[in-house]
């Protein structure tokens, strides 16, 4: 996913981490690394499943529209 991808140029020390971007006031999930995808679905609420991904090591990112925006311009 884009998302993922951009939050993990500023984080290389997860870039074997298992990583989801959340939606506006991390109410659910909006976007998956590729390793993520095997244990979250798109939209699961966050809530839900915050243990979960703790359990898998997976990394949960709110989302930043600003990063995003810049990242695609250039």
């Amino acid at each position: 996913s884009f998302y993922a991808s951009c939050e993990r140029v500023f984080r290389p020390d997860l870039a074997k981490t298992p990583i989801v971007v959340l939606s506006n006031n991390d109410g659910c999930v909006i976007a998956r690394s590729y390793d993520a995808k095997p244990f979250v679905k798109m939209g699961q609420p966050y809530f839900q499943i915050k243990d979960h991904l703790r359990r898998h090591g997976i990394v949960a990112f709110s989302s930043n529209y600003a990063l995003y925006g810049d990242m695609s311009e250039r």
